[in-house]
């Protein structure tokens, strides 16, 4: 009988391989894409729902290339394919201040990132699903930490933010800062993919009795992951109150054209003077006897200006002037400085530029703040410079994209600086353009004694596009991760104020002239985020250096045995 059933066996006919279909993996790949570009802002809030799934079809087309046998090789291209058309849909727009500059950062960006992707194949492909699928969440978190610090710095896809415009969802950022979000989308798509395709490496045949291949999650899983976060957001939002004394502050928006108006060449120049002629003009339309602090936008005074004579200026007299006639206002304004360090050397930072008649020196995109009529002149240099517009090393400087004024290897400084005002309880934050997309770095300056963020930016390089609304969007985050207000002004909008809890109360219009007022709060308290700073990142990246090391030598321990 067992002689009969061996035979009977070995007739029956094995089933051919089930070959994937060439247009498979590429429309995973798309329909990846297209569900985190629907999931990001600016679209509807709700939408944001796709972010817990959209990985799901990356993680599919992965299992099923390496489940056919596919090559490392095949899986990158497939997977830098999605890739490149995520960072396509959302940052498009980087190309309208330079197409060249716009290609760059779609196709760079998505070649960096796609190196956490291939980290993650190699380390399933040697250690089996279970530690593979571990590891992914921890390579790609690693990774966006590295890219918030080091010089090729762009975080704008980072997956916590693509929560910005449904942060009700996300009040939990006060202790875990944006990056607790991409933990989330992480562990939600991976359970989804868990509970609808299983872990387990699929075998490329069908199952004899047309089963699903390996062992599957519970649907319970996935829903609760998505669902409790989302509640105890809610259930933290509706207990927090606004926090701390008041005071009023106005915004401006000059809507100067960057293009054409603003900088000296352009087509239509508005000469310095009629530039900031307009913004007195808007400033004392809409002052109150009230207003404790004005904010006008970055590089609103152009021209270079020395910081050690800084009061020589005729626009600086002419503004401690208007200051003297309106006590008890402030002024918090960007603009281009020089800082000077003498002939030698040693006394000159890392980024310094050398002229023979001005030694050694220092060119800052920088906010000043002006106390008062006599008050001494408080300089920020911006500090995370917009790679390669600002931050350029030298090697590099033949790159630079140029969106007018000042731009390459500009200088920066190391500690965040407070404005401290003559209002009680008001500090205020100079955050400059692109920073406020770091919530660790927007964290320092509320660990130094900030009440308030008052965010200075020109977002006009990127004309009626995405880019400026994500902009404001991500600003919202910040609020939530320090629970300060913030008041935003914008060259070419948006110009807006912003809550504690993350809500836009006010906001301008687009490509408008505009002022705007609002009482703000002073919060002083410092949550869990501030108190201990980004933990998730660096803990991730102790694990991800790790994980690589293994992967490695269980790479060279197989290369030994097969060669043996």
């Amino acid at each position: 009988m067992l002689t009969q059933t061996t035979s009977a066996a070995a007739a029956a006919p094995v089933a051919a391989p089930d070959k994937l279909p060439a247009w498979q993996p590429a429309v995973l790949a798309v329909l990846g894409a297209v569900l985190l570009w629907l999931g990001w802002p600016v679209h509807p809030a709700v939408l944001a729902l796709l972010l817990l799934v959209g990985w799901v079809p990356y993680l599919r087309m992965e299992q099923q290339l390496t489940a056919h046998g596919a090559s490392g090789w095949k899986v990158w291209r497939y997977s830098y394919l999605l890739l490149v058309l995520w960072n396509l849909f959302i940052t498009y727009w980087v190309s309208y201040s330079t197409l060249g500059g716009g290609i760059t950062a779609v196709v760079c960006n998505a070649l960096l990132m796609s190196a956490p992707l291939m980290a993650f194949y190699h380390t399933k492909k040697r250690f089996g699903p279970k530690l593979g699928y571990l590891s992914l969440p921890i390579y790609w978190i690693a990774f966006e930490q590295l890219h918030l610090h080091w010089f090729l710095t762009w975080p704008w896809l980072t997956l916590g933010n693509g929560f910005a415009q449904a942060n009700q969802w996300v009040q939990w950022y006060e202790y875990t800062g944006f990056l607790g979000g991409s933990v989330w989308v992480w562990l939600v798509n991976l359970l989804v993919f868990g509970a609808w395709f299983g872990f387990r490496r699929p075998t490329p045949t069908p199952h004899p009795q047309g089963k699903a291949s390996g062992r599957k999650v519970s649907w319970l899983w996935p829903a609760l992951a998505a669902v409790l976060p989302i509640g105890a957001s809610y259930l933290i939002g509706s207990q927090y109150q606004e926090k701390g004394p008041t005071a009023e502050v106005l915004v401006i928006q000059p809507n100067v054209d960057p293009f054409n108006e603003k900088f000296e060449g352009g087509a239509n120049f508005i000469s310095h003077d009629l530039q900031m002629q307009r913004m007195l003009t808007l400033t004392e339309q809409n002052l109150t006897p009230q207003t404790k602090l004005v904010l006008w936008p970055e590089t609103s005074l152009d021209e270079t200006y020395f910081e050690s004579n800084i009061d020589t200026y005729p626009k600086i007299q002419r503004l401690r002037q208007w200051l003297s006639q309106h006590p008890g206002v402030e002024l918090m304004t960007g603009l281009t400085t020089v800082e000077q360090y003498g002939s030698d050397k040693s006394n000159a930072s890392p980024t310094a530029r050398f002229r023979e008649d001005l030694g050694y020196y220092d060119i800052f995109n920088a906010a000043l703040h002006l106390g008062g009529a006599t008050g001494p002149a408080e300089f920020y240099h911006k500090s995370r410079l917009v790679p390669g517009v600002e931050g350029v090393p030298p090697w590099l400087s033949a790159f630079v994209i140029d969106l007018g004024g000042t731009a390459g290897g500009l200088g920066s400084q190391p500690e965040r600086t407070v404005y401290r005002t003559a209002t009680p309880g008001l500090s205020v934050a100079p955050v400059i353009c692109y920073e406020s997309v770091y919530g660790d770095f927007v964290g320092d300056y509320v660990k130094n004694g900030a009440s308030l963020i008052g965010i200075i930016t020109n977002d006009g390089w990127w004309s009626d596009s995405p880019g400026h609304n994500q902009h404001l969007q991500y600003a919202t985050l910040r609020a939530i991760e320090t629970r300060r207000d913030i008041a935003r002004s914008a060259n070419t909008g948006i110009s807006a104020f912003i809550n504690q809890k993350g809500e836009i109360t006010q906001r301008t219009g687009w490509w408008v002239q505009a002022a705007s007022r609002a009482t703000v709060h002073l919060n002083t308290e410092l949550t869990f985020y501030v108190r201990y700073g980004e933990l998730i990142g660096p803990a991730c990246q102790v694990l991800a250096v790790l994980l690589l090391v293994l992967t490695i030598v269980r790479a060279v321990q197989n290369r030994k045995q097969l060669a043996a």
